[in-house]
């Protein structure tokens, strides 16, 4: 089961390793890579991620990469990472 991110999440992890950088770049690029390979791990174990209670819908999983929770969709064509968001910030109602 592939993994792909849509361009939401991918501008999002983008916007993190940005901000982060400004300060820590070794930082900013070593977390970065830990939230790409805590999605990689999903490959083959899509139900591995808990279901994100805010949305009610057992397809919307996620992982935590601290402090970012990683949120997936999973379908029969595979898992698509949807969002990356700090675990201090609420939800957004919808999904990108």
């Amino acid at each position: 089961m592939s993994v792909r991110w849509t361009h939401a999440a991918g501008g999002q992890l983008q916007a993190i390793r940005d901000y982060l950088a400004r300060s820590s770049p070794g930082y900013a690029q070593a977390l970065a890579g830990r939230i790409i390979a805590k999605s990689e791990a999903l490959d083959g174990q899509p139900l591995f991620g808990s279901e994100v209670p805010e949305y009610g819908d057992p397809t919307i999983r996620e992982v935590f990469e601290h402090p970012y929770r990683i949120i997936y969709q999973v379908s029969g064509g595979g898992i698509e990472v949807v969002a990356v968001i700090h675990s201090s910030r609420r939800l957004p109602r919808l999904l990108p």
